[in-house]
């Protein structure tokens, strides 16, 4: 693969504010990459920098070696899909999808056969003549993408495009969204706030944390191999023993003794989650940890004597 996107020393500061602060990337041609953080880190603002809707304060934006900076953003070849979809209501699904095609003058016998493939594509042919009403959350979703991807750009951009879904309809969406993806061998910029949807869906993960990047690197990597206890606190639970945390999933619960590295504790609480059960334990040394069990390893309730281990491998170690 080779670049398509940098942010070189990127910084935009609204008045004292430092919304996105000296950050710099690469993204490969047709990688999946996620903006990850919470709510006001400054993933959507590097994403309407990278758009054009935002101008840097200072750094450069370079698309595919061009510094883009000064380019509005139709002049740049990238689509983007707003968390909204901010479909045309009046218009019907084939109309929204030709309409950015139409403003570019394209010959309509090119926007039939580009607008008949892309509908192919998402898999909604025969909900083409459909008014954005008459279409379920899902299929609203599925004609944005429509309607970026006939543009073929060099990025599609897209901004929390699962938040209004419900959550059965965005595992199922999040499917779809990347085999897409596959298929095509677009680049995706995918902002969310969303751990579960960044660690499954994406190649890289940036993580941002008040403006500035905590890690960059694969789902693995960021969840195995955190820099920082942000880090590891963000892409999911953590139980920490002084500089040491192990996750839930990672830490062993037994009424027997496993061998010499167990700690004795007790039983605080057991909830049940379906597949696992979350057991809460709190160690002779004053800890509270929690183990995530198997329903099928038997069952523990408040108060039942136990031992907690887990392997020297499972051991996270980041910095502060």
């Amino acid at each position: 693969m080779n670049t398509v996107l940098e942010l070189r020393n990127v910084s935009k500061h609204f008045g004292q504010h430092r919304a996105v602060d000296d950050v710099s990337l690469t993204v490969e041609r047709g990688a999946f990459y996620a903006l990850l953080g919470p709510s006001g880190c400054g993933k959507t603002t590097t994403l309407r920098l990278v758009a054009g809707f935002e101008e840097a304060t200072s750094g450069d934006v370079v698309l595919s070696g061009e510094r883009i900076n000064h380019l509005k953003p139709y002049e740049r070849t990238v689509s983007t899909v707003f968390q909204s979809y901010a479909l045309f209501p009046h218009m019907t699904a084939r109309a929204n999808v030709e309409f950015g095609l139409r403003r570019k003058r394209v010959p309509e016998a090119e926007i039939r056969k580009r607008v008949t493939d892309v509908f192919s594509l998402v898999q909604l042919s025969s909900k083409a003549d459909s008014l954005p009403q008459q279409l379920s959350g899902g299929e609203k979703q599925r004609v944005a993408l429509a309607r970026s991807l006939v543009l073929e750009p060099t990025l599609l951009l897209l901004d929390e495009p699962l938040s209004a879904l419900d959550p059965n309809l965005r595992k199922q969406v999040r499917g779809e969204l990347k085999a897409l993806q596959r298929r095509t061998g677009v680049t995706f910029i995918f902002v969310t706030h969303d751990q579960e949807e960044a660690l499954s869906m994406s190649d890289t993960i940036a993580l941002m944390h008040k403006g500035k990047l905590e890690q960059v690197g694969t789902p693995q990597e960021l969840y195995l191999q955190p820099k920082s206890r942000f880090v590891a606190g963000f892409l999911g639970a953590v139980n920490w023993l002084g500089a040491v945390g192990v996750r839930p999933e990672a830490t062993r619960i037994t009424k027997s003794t496993p061998g010499a590295n167990a700690r004795p504790a007790v039983v605080q609480a057991s909830t049940f989650l379906g597949s696992a059960v979350h057991v809460e334990a709190k160690l002779a040394s004053g800890e509270t940890v929690v183990s995530e069990v198997s329903r099928l390893d038997g069952t523990y309730v408040a108060g039942d004597n136990v031992h907690v281990w887990w392997h020297p491998a499972d051991e996270l170690r980041p910095g502060s």
